[in-house]
């Protein structure tokens, strides 16, 4: 998967097939250091975009906060 078109959806359902190849014991041990590094990659990934997500929604609220409070 390109990570310059990911987004979180496609950050979270690539972790729980991950998680889900794991727990069925599907990942050969060569491969399962990619798979837990790919991992945390996505889990950085996704709290990130949680944060923005969180600073932008303050941003929005707070403009409308201050646009009520002109009124």
């Amino acid at each position: 998967m390109a990570d310059n078109k990911l987004t979180y959806t496609k950050a979270i359902s690539e972790l729980e097939e991950i998680v889900k190849s794991i727990e069925n014991e599907d990942v050969e041990v060569d491969n399962l250091i990619e798979k837990v590094k790919r991992a945390s990659f996505l889990i950085k990934y996704c709290k990130e975009k949680l944060r923005d997500t969180e600073k932008e929604v303050k941003q929005v609220l707070s403009s409308l906060e201050e646009e009520k409070a002109e009124d």
